[in-house]
């Protein structure tokens, strides 16, 4: 129901040319939001309505009665996913739009003018929806990111853990590289249960750890207190109750995976043997095979690209990018374009814009993973660091790989390095006409080598 305990002062906008008429606007707060349509649909035509569920359905009927088809509203927080929701489920076309394309107009700085100045700019046409998947993609996006939210809170603790041993000089996890490993836990777990001889510590190592028995043993030798071994003990528990957590999400994670249909076309051959195996904080199930099945190709063939890269693109975007018409449109939503300001006829910035876009920042941690990777994609991006310097470099190379990736998707095709072959064969030319060009102004010459 409408709340009407205080009087909206209205402000007139000469309207322009309407290409949306049925269109309205919403301005979100966290306990209220305003809603404004044309003028012509009521005689009330801005309301204020509670965020409750009922009013918000009631917003939604108001709507419907005002006969009203398309609804603008600013991404703002967290706020605005229930009334998308909603509205969505009423039937309303919901225009999802960023708060900075319509803060650039100053003097509008209360919430009816804000509506209203939605509502008007969605009529005429100047408002851009932001890219949104369907609701299928979004459920398993929300469980990915309570995931990821899940093993930073874990990494949290495990510096818990770290500061208690250091704090007794017990170095043993300067000694071995992961102390959540068998050989890490297994000690840790020992300390707490009041095991202090460094012999049975020590002999607590597994065989595949590269630092010796006397060196682990060396580092276990500290000022045990009581009041450390407490703190240690509730880093551990809690670490270990986050990973019961992180492995019920999975759970929950691979249930919402198999309900979508497989993108696999029949004549597609089976998924290649790959060299990359899931580690780290990769779920426990065959991941990699469910990206396969429903992305329609397996993207952990490109060089950078793991099965936790693959599950972000697909929970951030989905397996359908005909919303991108071009591999351009989809390099410039993720935010690796240059942005070209042209003035006067020169180019005033070509910087990228800045963005917390979440596949973005995996392909650039894609692109810096191939420092040492002897593939065509290594060798561009250490050639472009050389000469550009590494930010420049990853953020060319993540270009590269989105390319690669709107193909591999779009078309539904293996990745194959031979189509790489020409442009190292033309890079190589390249490269010896320059030498050959050096040599020619030092006083030498270049001979080729017999095999």
């Amino acid at each position: 129901m409408a709340r009407k305990s205080k009087k909206l002062r209205l402000k007139e906008i000469e309207p322009l040319h309407t290409l949306q008429p049925d269109a309205a606007g919403i301005d979100i707060g966290a306990t209220e939001i305003y809603v404004a349509v044309p003028k012509d649909r009521d005689n009330e035509h801005v309301r204020c309505f509670s965020t409750f569920t009922e009013d918000l359905h009631n917003a939604s009927q108001w709507l419907k009665k005002c006969r009203i088809k398309s609804v603008a509203m600013e991404s703002t927080g967290i706020y605005w996913i229930p009334i998308f929701q909603i509205l969505e489920t009423h039937g309303f076309d919901v225009v999802l739009v960023n708060a900075h394309h319509v803060k650039n107009v100053p003097g509008r700085k209360t919430d009816v003018q804000d509506c209203q100045w939605i509502q008007y700019l969605h009529s005429v046409g100047l408002l851009r929806g932001s890219f949104r998947p369907g609701q299928d993609i979004c459920a398993v996006r929300s469980l990915l990111r309570h995931r990821d939210n899940l093993i930073k809170t874990a990494s949290i603790h495990v510096q818990h853990m770290q500061k208690s041993l250091t704090q007794m000089n017990i170095q043993f996890h300067n000694v071995i590289s992961d102390i959540t490993g068998v050989t890490g836990l297994s000690i840790i777990d020992a300390i707490v249960a009041g095991q202090r001889d460094l012999d049975q510590l020590a002999g607590l190592r597994d065989p595949r750890i590269k630092a010796s028995k006397e060196k682990i043993r060396k580092s276990l030798e500290g000022d045990y207190r009581s009041e450390h071994i407490f703190t240690l003990n509730q880093a551990l528990q809690t670490y270990r109750h986050y990973q019961k957590m992180i492995k019920a999400c999975d759970i929950e994670i691979e249930k919402n995976l198999n309900e979508f249909d497989s993108r696999i076309v029949p004549e597609q051959p089976a998924l290649p043997s790959g060299k990359k195996k899931p580690r780290g904080n990769a779920p426990d199930f065959d991941l990699r095979h469910h990206m396969h099945r429903l992305l329609g190709t397996d993207l952990t063939l490109v060089d950078g690209i793991d099965v936790n890269t693959a599950h972000t693109i697909f929970t951030e975007i989905g397996p359908d990018l005909s919303c991108f018409p071009a591999p351009e449109y989809f390099c410039s939503w993720l935010g690796l374009c240059p942005t070209n300001k042209i003035s006067g006829g020169k180019i005033l910035s070509s910087k990228t814009k800045p963005g917390s876009n979440r596949v973005a920042q995996k392909l650039r941690m894609a692109a810096q993973s191939l420092l040492r990777s002897q593939s065509y994609l290594g060798k561009f991006y250490r050639r472009l660091r050389a000469r550009l310097g590494a930010p420049k470099a990853i953020t060319a190379t993540a270009h590269k790989l989105a390319r690669i990736i709107y193909h591999l998707i779009k078309n539904q095709k293996s990745f194959d390095q031979s189509i790489f072959m020409k442009e190292q064969e033309s890079h190589k030319m390249r490269l010896e006409k320059n030498l050959k060009k050096q040599a020619k102004y030092l006083g030498f010459q270049l001979v080729a080598a017999q095999h």
